[in-house]
């Protein structure tokens, strides 16, 4: 897979080159995560490459971000917990402290993670699972990314 995509991230879901994307929601794109060590991890982008935080989008906008957020969080929930009997809950999050632009985290959480890091932030995972190749997106997630797709779309119409 080419990852030219990966440094305008927003601008080739627009332009429908982004691999990752799944849906096109009301105001972004739900997407795949790059890395799945947690299987299901995925990300909602907004659809205006401008807007860097929340507090950037009038408010209805707001809101269609927010109800996509928990659109996308309840489908990867349905889809783990599907797929995975150790599927305890999801995460999710707004941070915005190295990615430039609007964007929403959806973290599926197991029994089977390693028990020190269990209750814990993903983001104190160490490094190597981040930049591990058994980690990164490929062909291997078709399913899951069919799964995703398919609660996706029970659970309210695409635009």
């Amino acid at each position: 897979m080419d990852d030219d995509w990966r440094s305008d991230r927003i601008g080739a879901a627009l332009r429908g080159e982004n691999p990752t994307v799944l849906r096109r929601l009301e105001s972004g794109f739900a997407a795949i995560g790059d890395v799945q060590f947690l299987p299901g991890y995925s990300v909602l982008l907004v659809d205006e490459p401008g807007v860097q935080r929340l507090s950037d989008l009038p408010r209805a906008k707001r809101l269609a971000f927010l109800s996509d957020m928990d659109r996308l969080g309840e489908a990867v929930e349905r889809a783990c917990r599907h797929l995975d009997s150790a599927f305890r809950r999801v995460n999710l999050e707004i941070l915005g402290n190295t990615d430039p632009f609007l964007h929403a985290h959806v973290w599926p959480r197991f029994e089977w993670e390693p028990h020190e890091l269990v209750g814990k932030p993903v983001w104190l995972y160490p490094p190597d699972r981040w930049r591990d190749e058994q980690f990164r997106l490929g062909p291997q997630h078709d399913v899951l990314r069919e799964t995703i797709s398919g609660e996706l779309d029970r659970l309210g119409s695409t635009t």
